[in-house]
């Protein structure tokens, strides 16, 4: 553990860099932080950890002046305050990562780093310094990234970094971190942490809100939990476990990493030979009913291209898709979900919701046509019915929504996947397609999406999986699939699929499968 700061004069512990008393937040029908207690002290990481609707993005929104709370007390670095805005925080020394980047993308690195506090020279944005600005910081940080590059061009990875040398440019001593890892690959989310860790060892504060264990227990000083907007475990985490921090945020024991029993397969649904599409070349697979195959590789390597030729977002160049016996190569996307193809995408919010409708309205996207197909009138839906559809659905798959008629963009983003999740599963669809089903869902959730997804092939469907969290793959699937450089390289038994191999097989090492030579 980091050991905590003191006064140079005096000698005496140093203030807390944040401290946050009795915070109460209610919003309507909710209240979303009672009476919540944070203490964080200078060159700590400290990870708040909870349930999707725990309470915890709220708790960090009324730190950074994004809300302002009903009742309790803010200070940092010993000093009460109160925020009118973000602006407000980050002068007092505060700065925030969101979920979602806050970047201009059709800017470069070195504009999107300055803007809004730029160096400037004649009255005019000095260009020179503010890519001088960015080498420095990268180097001294080790967050290189070209200070050239334009935003819109890099991966997420590097993304995330441009996010970071915002807040120390504009000289943040606390950051405020909200899934971190969420999109990134494990050698990524590896280097974010070797960053975090040079940050606090020069004194900066970092505030880790985030789902994963492993990166808490290996990356955190101390852990704080909220539980239905309360805090109920202060933890420090030398001293704790996976388990007993999961026992914290559910209120139950819960069974972490389990691997299920192989399912039973039948007669095939997915057939693929030879298939060619942009960033994916000559792939051949089978999915099974009762079969779950999952395919493992470093992002980038055309996992999502491939499923989204499959899906009918991507043409097709050469090749063949069978579903169901039936030739789909060339089918729209509607087409094959007509025929029994349902599609979890990797990008929820772009791609897998309409954010500004309906929690009601986005459970019966996709599948108007078909399951809600009788309840129409002259072509309309029935509102009663659709809200019906979706209570059903909401209390199936634990979905924490004020209502069905609150936007989806008011949900959590745990619990916007698990609505998109329990929309493609509660129609049955004989083929499901699905990416990064866990992507930032909460440990009890992820328990839960897994037992939805095993009972859905044992239920005699095929379900093809894509996922970044090899954890996932291994303890899901049949047979794993590995991608590399656009190809299917390897294919292995669930028995044969251990980390050390598939890892081997990601970098490019893998034994070539039958499947890859279709």
């Amino acid at each position: 553990m980091t050991p905590r700061p003191r006064d140079e004069v005096t000698g005496a512990e140093a203030a807390p860099a944040v401290e946050l008393l009795g915070i109460t937040k209610r919003f309507p029908g909710t209240l979303a932080n009672d009476s919540v207690d944070l203490t964080v002290r200078p060159g700590e990481i400290h990870a708040l950890m909870g349930e999707n609707g725990a309470g915890k993005s709220t708790l960090m929104s009324v730190l950074y002046g994004m809300e302002r709370p009903d009742a309790g007390t803010i200070r940092v670095d010993g000093r009460e305050v109160s925020f009118a805005g973000p602006a407000d925080a980050m002068a007092a020394g505060l700065g925030m990562v969101h979920q979602s980047f806050k970047l201009f993308d059709s800017l470069t690195v070195a504009e999107n780093v300055v803007y809004a506090a730029e160096p400037r020279r004649f009255g005019l944005l000095d260009r020179a310094a503010a890519r001088r600005r960015v080498r420095e910081l990268g180097a001294e940080h080790g967050l290189v990234v070209d200070p050239d590059a334009r935003v819109g061009d890099l991966p997420v990875g590097l993304r995330q970094r441009v996010e970071i040398l915002k807040l120390l440019h504009r000289g943040a001593r606390t950051l405020i971190l909200d899934e971190p890892t969420a999109v990134l690959t494990p050698a990524e989310a590896d280097a974010l942490f070797a960053v975090l860790k040079s940050l606090a060892a020069e004194g900066r504060t970092v505030i880790l809100v985030t789902h994963k264990l492993r990166e808490v227990l290996e990356g955190s000083d101390n852990v704080t939990v909220l539980r239905d907007g309360r805090v109920v475990a202060r933890l420090r985490t030398a001293d704790t476990t996976a388990d007993r921090i999961a026992a914290a945020m559910t209120g139950r024991a819960v069974e972490l990493d389990r691997i299920h029993p192989p399912g039973a397969p039948g007669e095939a649904v997915l057939e693929v030979a030879g298939l060619t599409s942009d960033g994916v070349h000559g792939v051949g697979l089978t999915v099974r009913a009762g079969e779950i195959v999952g395919i493992a590789g470093v992002a980038g390597n055309g996992q999502s291209e491939l499923v989204e030729a499959l899906a009918g977002l991507r043409p097709v160049a050469s090749g063949r898709v069978r579903l169901r016996g039936s030739d789909v190569t060339h089918a729209s996307a509607a087409e094959r979900r007509a025929r029994g193809l349902a599609y979890v995408p990797e990008d929820r919010h772009a791609v897998g919701t309409a954010p500004a409708a309906s929690v009601a309205e986005n459970l019966a996207m996709g599948h108007h046509r078909t399951a809600l197909s009788s309840r129409s009138r002259l072509g309309l839906l029935p509102p009663t019915a659709v809200r019906e559809h979706a209570r059903r659905l909401i209390e199936r798959f634990g979905i924490k929504a004020a209502g069905p008629d609150v936007p989806a963009s008011a949900l959590s983003g745990g619990n916007l996947q698990k609505l998109l999740i329990g929309r493609e599963l509660a129609h049955e669809a004989p083929l499901l397609l699905v990416e990064q089903p866990t992507r930032g869902v909460d440990i009890g959730a992820i328990q839960n999406i897994h037992d939805q997804l095993i009972a859905h092939r044992d239920a005699g469907h095929a379900v093809l999986l894509v996922s970044a969290e090899l954890s996932e793959i291994r303890g899901l699937a049949d047979r794993v699939l590995v991608m590399y450089e656009g190809r299917v390289t390897a294919s292995y038994d669930k028995a044969e699929a251990d980390e050390s191999v598939l890892g081997l097989a990601m970098a490019g090492g893998g034994t070539t499968s039958a499947e890859a030579q279709d």
